[in-house]
């Protein structure tokens, strides 16, 4: 059985793992700080930034981060999906579409009318699923570093 639902203090262990094997498979260093940035944020009510965990039978094994964000051309706040991870041991077990299932729910009681993401040009086996989930857009993604 999947559960989702938002991370309460006790999912923290997890959350962490399962926080830090996505920045692994990103290559992206993580630092306490910044899980604590993160884990702030979730539980700040006046961030519009939210956190899912996926249970499969009690055990948790994936993530999901998501915000509000300004759509001007649409005059509208839209979502963000910011990041999602489903453990290796919990793919192909419908984890990553219960957790879509519960963004788009959590997405019309906000109002969005769309969830945007970008993901890496060689992350293929997310690709699969987010072209059967969602329309692939035009737009092309670019960095301005600072």
């Amino acid at each position: 059985m999947i559960s989702i639902a938002p991370p309460t203090p006790a999912d923290r262990p997890d959350w962490e793992r399962l926080y830090r094997a996505y920045a692994e498979f990103y290559q992206v260093p993580m630092s306490a700080e910044i899980l604590d940035n993160n884990w702030t944020w979730i539980h700040d009510p006046s961030m519009a930034f939210y956190a899912l965990i996926a249970k499969h039978n009690g055990h948790s094994v994936g993530l999901m981060h998501y915000r509000a964000m300004p759509s001007p051309l649409r005059g509208r706040m839209v979502g963000f999906l910011d990041d999602l991870f489903v453990d290796p041991d919990a793919r192909g077990e419908g984890v990553v579409q219960a957790l879509f299932d519960a963004l788009k729910a959590q997405a019309q009681q906000q109002g969005w009318p769309a969830v945007r993401w970008i993901t890496a040009e060689n992350n293929y086996r997310a690709r699969s699923v987010y072209d059967r989930v969602a329309n692939k857009t035009q737009w092309l993604t670019y960095q301005l570093d600072v």
